[in-house]
């Protein structure tokens, strides 16, 4: 009885010793952080700032271009090639788009934020949620669909991008 007694008390203490050394976060190891006296951070911060503002590249509206636009009336994404013509990685677009039927009523308009990773002068097709959640449209080049619905015409004008700063 007294070994039982033992034996319980020392699986006892090893199930209390793991449960406090276990940590839910773990520690941080080979990491040194630095303290600076607030006037020189707020220098080095101000520094850091004025350059990576003088390096950044102004806003190019030719940046990116979208072709191959489809969305067929029962679709619930619009697909369209996004093509990356800077020199820095892209992480993101914005765009609005506006939607007109044929004659070039406004049906919509919306500004869309699109993440997407795109290498210099690579393309790649992404989708988006479509506007037309009743599948009561269709993009006019996409075909014209068996049963009644409304063709329409979709324009772009980039608003920004993202660059992607990847450690060399």
């Amino acid at each position: 009885m007294t070994n039982r007694i033992i034996a319980t008390l020392i699986v006892a203490t090893s199930i209390a010793s793991m449960a406090l050394s276990r940590t839910l976060v773990p520690s941080t190891r080979d990491v040194e952080f630095l303290v600076a006296d607030s006037i020189s951070t707020q220098v080095e911060t101000d520094s850091t700032t004025s350059a990576a503002t003088q390096q950044l590249p102004p806003f190019d509206e030719n940046a990116v271009t979208l072709r191959s636009f489809n969305k067929r009336v029962a679709d619930n994404y619009e697909t369209f090639f996004v093509q990356n013509n800077t020199q820095f990685t892209l992480a993101g677009i914005t765009l609005l788009l506006r939607y007109t039927d044929i004659n070039g009523t406004l049906l919509h308009e919306r500004t869309m934020h699109i993440p997407c990773e795109l290498l210099p002068g690579r393309s790649r097709q992404v989708s988006i949620n479509s506007f037309d959640r009743q599948h009561l449209f269709y993009y006019y080049l996409s075909g014209k669909p068996r049963k009644s619905a409304t063709a329409f015409k979709v324009s772009a004008r980039l608003i920004g991008y993202d660059i992607s700063i990847l450690r060399p």
